[in-house]
């Protein structure tokens, strides 16, 4: 059984954002809506969560789980993206505002991907 393609952007992405987010958690702190505790901690185990995601990706026996749990994270992650999305068009950087508007609706096509790497695994 193959991985689509999407599954495996995804599982990519996983890997470099987990590592970012392990490395230079602070360019992550911003995501985290005010109404949550711990924001540095957070943005830790989110960045653990990806980089399990995208390790159970690579097996097939582990495979099913790991996309239902990177579907999961996504749909977890959705607010940080909308806040972010929304905190960018207050400022003046054109590019990071259309970047941050672009990435909400590619949330859907990633978690399909993960979607039909589970049911496909």
């Amino acid at each position: 059984m193959s991985v689509p393609f999407t599954a495996k952007a995804v599982t990519g992405a996983f890997l470099v954002s987990g590592v970012v987010h392990l490395v230079r958690p602070q360019v992550f702190e911003p995501l985290i809506p005010e109404q949550l505790p711990a924001p540095r901690q957070l943005v830790i185990w989110s960045g653990v969560a990806e980089l399990a995601c995208a390790a159970g990706m690579m097996h097939p026996r582990t495979r099913r789980a790991a996309a239902y749990a990177g579907a999961a994270l996504l749909v977890g992650v959705f607010p940080g993206n909308v806040k972010m999305a929304l905190d960018a068009q207050r400022g003046d950087n054109t590019m990071l505002k259309a970047g941050t508007l672009a990435r909400l609706p590619l949330q859907l096509p990633m978690i399909r991907g993960m979607l039909e790497a589970a049911r496909e695994a």
